[in-house]
């Protein structure tokens, strides 16, 4: 339950009036009993950030991989393969850290359930995982000891990774509906923008980290997906800061201003550099090395948004109190 509480000696005017004229009733803010939240935050730590960003990087880099199979460009499908495989390896072992025992996972994979973001997306780690391993397996063919295995990973690490492109976008995407499906404000309120913003924010990834790994002359692709995603994050994360209401103003505040703020910069600075790296082995490492920084900023920003504004009883408060006046009035 809340409850409104004045300050002392902050009185409010009236517009319209006087200037020396002031009003009966001083300026309120909002608080909750005992000081405690109206929501409670998450209990989540840096782990959940981390496994939102990692699992983006490893959607986008197997949907790259694919696109780079079907162009005929072996260095950059090798290296975006390699990328996948180990962002999804380090993305689950942020998540059963976070979990704190490696049962917990396993526990969650005892129902479906549709309608639930956290059971849908245990399903898709699990399908994905092996996938994104048996592609990378097949980079290594040559090296196999059996010529039966050398015969047989090839074609079995393309369909993999074909079969894994074609989860990549719910796996970088699905942590935004996860997020947004609860109670926590800020998350909620941009339930409609989050998953654009993570999809981008993976291809800006997955694309910076192509430029960096793969020579120039086939990173080209990695340039234009780097590129796409850059703009579409930049674009819904500002949808997201200015069209949520007053939810969205934990976006640029605190910690999570910061962040954003930094995401921004580095995203925007790594696309430009993008567009003109395409002969400068040097320029596409920074530029894709930004483009990952960004990442990883955007992600912590999110997260540290909402556990701001689970914190603050007023963005739990005034947009309810809105909604009700809103339907009173119909």
């Amino acid at each position: 339950m809340t409850q409104v509480q004045a300050p002392p000696d902050r009185p409010r005017r009236r517009r319209g009036r006087g200037r020396g004229e002031k009003a009966m009733v001083p300026d309120a803010h909002f608080t909750s009993y005992y000081g405690r939240p109206v929501v409670r935050p998450s209990p989540w730590t840096f782990d959940i950030p981390a496994y939102f960003f990692l699992g983006g990087l490893a959607g986008g880099s197997s949907l790259l991989a694919a696109g780079a199979e079907l162009t005929d460009r072996p260095a950059l499908r090798r290296s975006s393969r390699a990328t996948a495989l180990g962002a999804i390896s380090l993305s689950l072992a942020a998540l059963v850290h976070d979990l704190g025992r490696p049962a917990r996972f396993h526990h969650m994979l005892r129902v479906a359930k549709p309608t639930s973001p956290m059971s849908v997306g245990t399903w898709l780690l699990s399908a994905y995982g092996p996938l994104a391993a048996l592609a990378a397996a097949g980079e290594l063919a040559d090296r196999a000891p059996k010529r039966w295995m050398r015969a047989l990973l090839p074609p079995l690490g393309s369909a993999a990774g074909l079969a894994a492109a074609g989860i990549g976008p719910a796996v970088a995407s699905y942590t935004a509906v996860l997020i947004s499906d609860t109670a926590t404000p800020t998350w909620n309120a941009a339930r409609k923008e989050l998953p654009y913003v993570f999809v981008g924010s993976a291809a800006a990834a997955a694309g910076g980290a192509g430029m960096v790994l793969a020579p120039t002359g086939e990173a080209d692709i990695a340039r234009a997906m780097a590129v796409a995603g850059a703009v579409a994050d930049l674009a819904y994360a500002h949808r997201m800061e200015h069209e949520t209401g007053l939810p969205g103003e934990a976006f640029s505040a605190g910690r999570a201003g910061s962040y954003m703020k930094a995401g921004k910069a580095l995203t925007a600075g790594g696309a430009a550099v993008a567009l003109v790296a395409e002969r400068s082995r040097f320029a596409s490492v920074v530029g894709g090395a930004a483009l990952l920084a960004g990442s990883v900023c955007t992600r912590f920003g999110v997260f540290h948004a909402g556990q701001q504004s689970a914190q603050d009883p007023k963005y739990t408060v005034v947009p309810q109190r809105e909604r009700l006046a809103a339907q009173s009035g119909r």
